[in-house]
Parts: structure tokens; sequence; C-alpha cells
């Protein structure tokens, strides 16, 4: 069985090369590795060039078009009977590919995906964000779960592979960003092709670095849920409302403290409630307190973002009808 990784990258030289150097360190070696330069203006070639002797790698530059239709032009280059796609930002244990092996021996999977973790090199805030991305205490937990409570497992594309059967049946990806990978995920199971999560084959993603770009990168995802609502309105489940809600409590709990409003204390000691939980369950993950004071922010951050995002999509594009 023959594996081709396939790495999109923008202007991000410096988490290349550490997801390559944790490639040269695979247990399993029947792979090769295709990092396609999406129009950077800081581009990686030197940085892959350098692991030619180490890696079967290869590097290509395009003009920029978005992750989704860059890891199409890589498939088109592929020589692998299954197809993996990595974010830049992530590392990649030493025997993942021997667990997908295995595992797809046993499984026969048509498409698989992993989940994440945090790397005991990260930084506080990227564990914080990691515990916000990955608590069963907040919507993150859904994500590389067992047991879903937003509907089926759908693989992510920081850690996801496809077979080659399925990328000549479907073409790949018909978006190139705003939940891309959820509408594929989606639509290969659509198809009748056999999904699942191989709950051993993990990643340590590290997304982002601050606050601020974990609050975009969040408010990206709010509204791609409802980009991805437009092409199966079924996939809109509870569970992706409840960081809108989360959001508008936390606004009205502050309204109603600036306005003296009688709910106000129930709205606090709930909020309170919930703060010692995030703490007490994070510093038991991670064993600092200071991780743990962190993912506070990092979960509040995480909701409201994608609160917000949602929101805002919600409204322009299925009440207002906009496209």
């Amino acid at each position: 069985m023959f594996f081709s990784i396939i790495i999109p990258l923008y202007n991000r030289p410096q988490e290349v090369d550490e997801l390559l150097h944790t490639l040269t360190l695979q247990t399993y070696t029947q792979f090769e590795v295709l990092v396609i330069e999406d129009g950077s203006v800081k581009d990686a070639r030197e940085i892959v060039e350098g692991y030619r002797d180490k890696l079967d790698v290869r590097y290509y530059f395009k003009e920029n078009e978005g992750q989704g239709f860059t890891r199409n032009y890589a498939f088109k280059l592929a020589k692998g009977d299954y197809f993996i796609m990595f974010d830049s930002d992530c590392l990649i244990p030493s025997d993942y590919l021997e667990i997908v092996y295995r595992h797809l021996l046993k499984y026969q999977l048509d498409a698989f995906g992993g989940p994440d973790a945090a790397h005991s090199s990260f930084t506080p805030v990227q564990k914080a964000i990691s515990y916000s991305m990955t608590s069963p205490f907040t919507t993150g937990g859904i994500r590389g779960n067992r047991k879903r409570i937003g509907g089926s497992f759908h693989p992510r594309s920081f850690n996801m592979g496809i077979s080659r059967r399925v990328w000549e049946a479907t073409n790949g990806f018909i978006l190139t960003r705003l939940g891309e990978d959820i509408e594929f995920s989606i639509r290969i199971q659509s198809m009748g092709f056999k999904s699942g999560l191989i709950p051993e084959a993990k990643v340590f993603h590290k997304r982002r670095t601050d606050f601020k770009q974990f609050y975009k990168q969040l408010h990206f995802f709010g509204r791609a849920r409802i980009n991805i609502y437009t092409f199966f309105p079924s996939q809109l489940k509870a569970v992706h409302f409840f960081p809108a809600l989360f959001t508008l409590f936390v606004i009205f709990t502050v309204l109603a403290n600036a306005l003296s409003i009688k709910l106000a204390d129930v709205c606090n000691f709930l909020i309170a409630v919930y703060i010692l939980l995030l703490f007490f369950h994070s510093w038991n993950a991670n064993k600092s307190a200071k991780v743990a004071f962190l993912s506070i922010a990092a979960s509040f951050v995480q909701l409201m973002a994608y609160g917000l995002g949602f929101m805002q999509d919600f409204w322009k594009r299925i009440i207002l009808k906009h496209s």
C-alpha cells in the first residue's frame, strides 16, 4: 500500500520544515510527499529541496486558488493508492502511517480521518487552544470523537485520507475554502463510500499561535457551517447552534449586570460554574495552572468567534437570502 501525503502551503516555510522533519521519522516508509505552494510570497522551495535525500518529496508552485483546489492539483499528480492530507501546522507521530496502514488492511475504508492533540513542545497558548478544540465541554469536543452528537464523523482536512477510487469518483473538492473539507466528506459518504475515524491516528495540530488569529479562524468556521447548510441542509444540527446561544447568553449577562437586572446573579453563577469546570478539567488534562487559565480564554474565544460568524452568515444567507 502506497500513500501520497499532500501538503498545501501558503506563506508558512517554517511550519512545513517542522512537518517534513516528522515525516522522516515514519516507521512505515512506502509513501511520497507532495508540497503544493499556493501562490506564496514566502515560498518554501529551498526547505523542501533540502529533504530530497531523506524523503520522496516533490515541490510545486502554482497561482493562489485556496486550499481546496490546491489539494485537487496534488491529487492529479499523486501516485499513491491513498491520498493523505495534512495542514502545514501539523506534526506527525512516527507511527502514524503504520497505524493507518494496519487499520485500512482490517477495515477497508475509502475515506478516514483522525483526531488532533497538543504536543509537549507547544506553547501554553497553543496547548490552551488545543484544549478548547478537543474538550468535551466545548463544541470542539465533537471533533474526532466516536460518540458524535453533531451527526456522523466527517474527516477534516488537517488529518484526512481518501482512496484513489474516491478521488476518481468525486473529482475532489468543489469548494476551495469555507467548509470545503466538510462538504467533501459529506459528499463522499452520500455516494456510498465507507468512511470512518481512526482514533489512534492522531496528529499534533498547532493551529493558531495567539488568540487574535484563533478568533479569525473560528469566526471563519462559524460562517463555513452555514455554507455547508446551503449544500446539505440536513447537516445543520442542534449542536451547531450552541456557540451562537452561548454568545447571546454572555452578551445578555454583561447587559444584565450593567442594567442591574435581577437575573444577573443567576447568569453570573452559571458562567462561574462553567469557568471552574473548564479550569479544573484543563488543569487535570495539562497538569498546568497557566494552561488551565488560558484554556478558559481559549474556550470563550472559540465559542463566541464561531457563534458570531455563524449568526452573521445565518442572517445574511438564510434570513436575507443573500448568496
